[in-house]
């Protein structure tokens, strides 16, 4: 099962490849946030918290939706468990 997870963006990495470090649930992830509406150094994204799926911030969210979906997924046991092994066992270079 692949799912969406919300995660909170670190660290810009590099602004020209549009990469940035992710905590999600603990595991910090490098994804890439060329999918979001992002100019300059992408340092306004520091902090606030992203939609990942596969590598791939999504969208924005706010924390209150963040922590809610995290919640729930918390809620589906093994599946999400699954998904955060996954994802700690991933990587973008």
């Amino acid at each position: 099962m692949c799912l969406a997870i919300p995660g909170r963006v670190v660290k810009v990495l590099d602004a020209a490849n549009q990469l940035a470090q992710v905590d999600v649930a603990g595991v910090r992830r490098t994804v890439n946030v060329g999918l979001l509406d992002v100019g300059g150094d992408g340092s306004e994204l520091v902090g606030g918290w992203v939609l990942i799926h596969v590598g791939f911030a999504l969208s924005r969210i706010d924390e209150r939706e963040a922590l809610a979906t995290l919640a729930l997924l918390a809620e589906m046991g093994e599946a999400y468990e699954q998904e955060l092994g996954e994802l700690q066992g991933s990587a973008i270079e």
